[in-house]
């Protein structure tokens, strides 16, 4: 267990001449907006530790700087998005180079999205205790139990990690990963733009004034999370945000009338800014207005019978590969290949065109055709194909 600064310092100097270190986090996020750090894992063939980030006068700064700055040193994870995520925080910067376990299991045929006790019994046949699984991580002190758990998190990944690189070499899918973890760690899916919040909300209606009034109230309650440090729904919640949106209030003394807001809202100093934020909403601009999905070319029923073959394709390739359907495509861009779209479709670039993309494609053009051989499913190329 690692407390104070000069031990931190010292053990991030050995692990910086590791070829790579494994890594988790505990954290807790059910009373704040932005993750608290309770305990940090780290190991590499030699040795493991914890750290606790919430020792009095601990300096993160080395380890900060293992994780972002050092090219050298290999960031292994284990479905490390929230991981990622808590780095940049407190960085603005992402793990790199980096490695997730849970991605590299879906290309090498493990299930969509295989949990890190499944994945310890399958590579280490070992049966994980989880009975501190959910523990309280943010009270001190923390015992042995809490503190093995924790840090068993990193000695099994260290030894992981290594057998199915190995794996991922045999199959040729090295490549693969590279494209798929320059994408995990894009700072851009770590940051939280208020002016982006409302796109997670559920649309009033599709008025330009009632929209834009919603961009405005959201983009305004995630500031006010973040600077209170509380969850967005402690604010206001969704419900009540779109119930303003769509019938705005007079004045601030209406607010008390509100569902979902009490009467001190009516002359407190929230609801004030909450008034101030709705005076300067204007009509959503029609570039930013959302698209109707029963206008994209090709929407319907035929439409949707051709995403239903491109899914069952998708089934088909993935089992012949044995790899992740979830890997190789998105429902999302099925249906969008489906309807026409042929541009911005990480379907037909890269890895995913070689391996799906292309026949994909050729199935909706009429350039290939399912067939039946032997009691089994099969894609096959069009007599006008092949002449």
């Amino acid at each position: 267990m690692i407390d104070s600064s000069a031990d931190l310092a010292a053990l991030c100097s050995r692990l910086a001449k590791s070829p790579y270190v494994a890594v988790d986090t505990e954290f807790m996020r059910e009373n704040s907006y932005w993750p608290e750090l309770c305990l940090i894992q780290i190991a590499d063939e030699h040795e493991a530790a914890a750290i606790d980030p919430m020792a009095p006068g601990i300096d993160l700064k080395p380890l900060l700087d293992l994780m972002v700055d050092n090219e050298e040193v290999l960031k292994v994870f284990h479905a490390g998005g929230q991981d990622i995520e808590i780095v940049h925080n407190l960085t603005g910067k992402t793990p790199h180079p980096l490695f997730d376990t849970q991605v590299a299991a879906m290309a090498i045929g493990q299930g969509d999205q295989i949990g890190y006790s499944n994945l310890v019994d399958t590579w280490l046949g070992i049966t994980l205790d989880k009975g501190a699984r959910f523990t309280d991580w943010a009270r001190r002190p923390l015992d042995k139990r809490q503190i093995d758990y924790a840090i068993g998190d990193v000695t099994h990944l260290v030894k992981i990690f290594p057998r199915i690189l190995d794996k991922l070499k045999k199959l040729g899918r090295g490549a693969w990963l590279d494209e798929e973890m320059d994408r995990l760690a894009d700072p851009a899916n770590y940051e939280n733009q208020p002016d982006d919040a409302w796109l997670r909300l559920k649309l009033p209606s599709r008025k330009a004034d009632a929209l834009g009034r919603l961009k405005v109230l959201a983009a305004w309650r995630e500031r006010e999370a973040q600077a209170k440090n509380l969850p967005r729904g402690r604010i206001v919640k969704d419900e009540t945000l779109v119930d303003l949106a769509g019938s705005p209030p007079a004045a601030q003394a209406d607010l008390g009338r509100v569902r979902g807001l009490s009467q001190a809202w009516s002359g407190n100093d929230i609801g004030g800014r909450l008034m101030k934020a709705l005076a300067a909403a204007v009509p959503l601009p029609a570039d930013e207005m959302p698209g109707r999905e029963e206008r994209r070319p090709g929407v319907g029923k035929d439409g949707a019978l051709v995403a239903d073959l491109l899914k069952l394709l998708l089934k088909i390739r993935a089992k012949e590969i044995a790899v992740a359907p979830r890997l190789l495509a998105r429902t999302d861009e099925l249906e969008q290949l489906a309807c026409g779209q042929r541009e911005g479709l990480s379907i037909l670039d890269g890895w995913r065109g070689e391996q799906f993309g292309r026949d994909a494609l050729a199935l909706v053009e009429g350039r290939m055709a399912f067939a039946v051989r032997n009691g089994k499913l099969r894609m096959t190329r069009t007599e006008e194909e092949r002449a």
